[in-house]
């Protein structure tokens, strides 16, 4: 099928390059001249495990093209998938100008019947407006041309986005027609021979299922998190309740590890479109408030107990940080937990030396050259001159370090784990002193 994909960022890129992996022909559309250029040249602007192969095999195949010529790409596809950003606006709202730019641009060029799949995180009714924005641009032009609008929400994870791509486990569709439920069953056919993973409905639920699912993901986060704290005050060790609850099939092991709350580029901004949106329709969201409020809690844990312990002064102090990308296997620093544990610190006068295995050009462009800052190109490089580690994102790296090594650069000998990748009692024996997320400290 032809396929044309306006916006190459996390979702656009990686569900373009999956298409055309599976034979159909895809055209990606960016207003970023550089950034096509860049990926002509085989140069991916994001970390993420395989894609980078994924493109460059397509492209050489022909199966994959980029380009800045929105006609052209109006004229290609037959789907027109929109996968742009919906940025937070000042009252938490989705900002949805990006998505209605490409609604009029589809109507000022197509000239043939089109089907616009509408990829990108949007709140309900958005495929209304974008109907009326190209119902209204051909009205401009004097001409009448068929259309349909469809809700196909991206279920990806950052880290993991090929995978999930290639392999979804669900792939819902939001169609009002069957000519175009029919077009995107086509489409996927290539990911859903194993069993039937389409799941079909209204387009408005279809919009809503994916807050839903985020929300729903977050609020998981945030009450682990909650847990956490009280284990804390009660003495008990939530690592032993997590497995005990997780043991639940009702539960389920997955997004119950406390830690330092969610962040990245969907979870924060979808929780506060979902506010909006619940305020909006006259409801309050009173769950969805207090997952908030947990998360914004959560952010400050690490950088709190880092100043207890110092008595709240840090100045003349050195701290070692692993870890800068909100989480594992990606470079996206938006939202990082990191960020706000940097800030508190740097408030409090103390030194950062930091490692990150794929954010480090990331943290230059965010934070640029300051004194206060050394990017090291080692996790053992961030210990070098450090008072005491803060342990920040749990890559696979991190998780058997030579605590030996690490007892004699820490001058402190203090490790701060906002991921509880370690054993409390072996890095004890080894002379340094342990502070977890809601765990007894050693």
């Amino acid at each position: 099928m032809k396929v044309t994909v306006f916006g190459t960022g996390y979702v656009g890129l990686v569900q373009g390059a999956v298409l055309a992996d599976v034979g159909h022909e895809v055209v990606c559309v960016d207003v970023d001249a550089a950034k096509v250029k860049a990926l002509k040249a085989g140069r991916i602007p994001i970390h993420e495990p395989g894609l980078a192969p994924l493109v460059r095999d397509n492209q050489a195949a022909g199966r994959l093209l980029f380009t800045t010529d929105a006609a052209a790409g109006v004229a290609h596809g037959e789907l027109l998938f929109l996968a742009v950003g919906t940025p937070p606006d000042e009252d938490g709202s989705a900002d949805l100008q990006h998505v209605l730019a490409v609604a009029r641009t589809i109507a000022r060029h197509m000239q043939a019947p089109k089907t616009i799949v509408n990829k990108s995180t949007v709140p309900v009714g958005t495929a209304e407006q974008v109907a009326e924005t190209v119902r209204a641009g051909l009205a401009a032009r004097g001409v009448e041309i068929a259309f349909e609008v469809v809700s196909n929400p991206e279920f990806l994870k950052e880290g993991a986005a090929v995978a999930d791509c290639k392999r979804p486990e669900r792939i819902v569709i939001g169609a009002s027609s069957a000519a175009a439920l029919h077009q995107l069953r086509e489409l996927y056919a290539p990911f859903n021979r194993n069993h039937d993973k389409i799941v079909v409905m209204d387009v408005k639920s279809a919009e809503l299922t994916k807050y839903a699912a985020n929300a729903m993901l977050a609020t998981k986060i945030s009450f682990i998190n909650e847990i956490a704290g009280l284990a804390e005050r009660l003495g008990a060790d939530i690592e032993a309740v997590r497995r005990g609850i997780g043991s639940d099939p009702r539960i389920g092991y997955h997004f119950i590890y406390p830690g330092l709350g969610y962040g990245g580029s969907c979870f924060p901004k979808d929780v506060k479109a979902l506010i909006h949106a619940a305020r909006s329709a006259g409801l309050t969201p009173e769950v969805l408030q207090a997952v908030e409020r947990r998360n914004d809690a959560q952010r400050q844990v690490l950088a709190q107990r880092i100043a207890a312990h110092y008595g709240g002064n840090l100045r003349g102090k050195t701290i070692a940080v692993w870890g800068l990308a909100f989480k594992p296997d990606t470079d996206d620093m938006r939202e990082a937990p990191s960020r706000h544990l940097l800030a508190a610190l740097w408030d409090a006068g103390a030194q950062v030396r930091a490692h990150d295995p794929a954010a480090m050009n990331e943290a230059r462009r965010i934070f640029g050259e300051r004194p206060d800052l050394t990017l090291c190109a080692t996790p053992a490089g961030a210990l070098q001159g450090a008072d005491a580690l803060a342990i920040v994102t749990e890559w696979k790296i991190f998780r058997a370090p030579d605590f030996g090594q690490m007892a004699r650069l820490l001058k402190d000998r203090i490790v701060f784990d906002g991921r509880n990748l370690y054993d409390p009692a072996l890095v004890a024996r080894h002379g340094l002193r342990y502070y977890s997320i809601g765990r007894p400290s050693q």
